[in-house]
Formats: structure tokens, C-alpha cells, sequence
């Protein structure tokens, strides 16, 4: 079976590329779902988790050497600034002691959809290279 999977332009460790950058869109959906500016429905753990994903997702993308790997190092590079942005917002927030206000929220969750829109366009690009594999 391993040999099989090689053979067809797919190893163990594309199957786990592919994984994380999916992952990574996952995690970013599940936080930006739901109303923008009420912070009940943002949970803080699973920013972090986005934003530690799209991270390692990022290193990956480093070693990859294919002709749109540049491009989906890119859109990798923008969902962590983006994150990271998000995060950095949120905890400025928090550390004013009081409660995080819709406006507040609408900011960190914007950011994130920033994020979430490298993220797909990250995945369409894995796609297409899947795809262009399989001819």
C-alpha cells in the first residue's frame, strides 16, 4: 500500500502537510463563526490553537519546493499576521481589566476572517496542486 501511495505523487508526509493546512482552516472557521462582536461566542483557546496551526503550517510550507509553494508560503504568511494581530488585540483588550466590548470583539474577529480568507485560498491551492499531480 505505501508503495502505491508514492506512486501516485503522494507520501506520508504530503497526506500530513495537507493535513495541518487544513487544520489550520478548520480551527479558523470554528472561531470566526458566530456574532461578530459578542465574545461569548469567541473562544480565546481556539485562537490560540489557529494561530499555533497556521504556524507550524507556515515552517511546513518553508520546505516545500513546488511551483505554487511560494505562493501558499504567502498566503500562510498573511493568515499569522493576521492571527497574530488578532491575538495581540485580544490580549491588549483583556489586560484593560474590563469586559471585551462588541466593538472591541468585531475587531479581533475581523482579523481573524482576514486569516480565514489566506486560509482558503490556501487550500484552493493545495487542491490545485493535488489535482495537477493526478495528470
Amino acid at each position: 500500500m505505501h508503495a502505491v501511495v508514492r506512486r501516485n505523487g503522494l507520501s506520508p508526509e504530503r497526506v500530513l502537510f495537507a493535513f495541518i493546512i487544513v487544520l489550520a482552516l478548520t480551527l479558523n472557521v470554528g472561531f470566526t463563526v458566530g456574532d461578530l462582536g459578542n465574545p461569548e461566542q469567541h473562544n480565546r483557546y481556539e485562537l490560540f490553537g489557529a494561530l499555533v496551526v497556521s504556524l507550524i503550517a507556515t515552517v511546513m510550507k518553508f520546505g516545500d519546493r513546488s511551483p505554487l509553494g511560494s505562493t501558499m508560503l504567502a498566503t500562510s504568511l498573511v493568515a499569522d499576521l493576521q492571527l497574530i494581530a488578532a491575538a495581540v488585540c485580544w490580549g491588549l483588550y483583556a489586560g484593560f481589566g474590563s469586559e471585551t466590548t462588541a466593538a472591541q470583539m468585531a475587531t479581533v474577529v475581523s482579523l481573524a476572517i482576514g486569516a480565514l480568507v489566506a486560509n482558503i485560498i490556501s487550500v484552493v491551492l493545495l487542491v490545485i496542486e493535488v489535482a495537477s499531480l493526478r495528470r
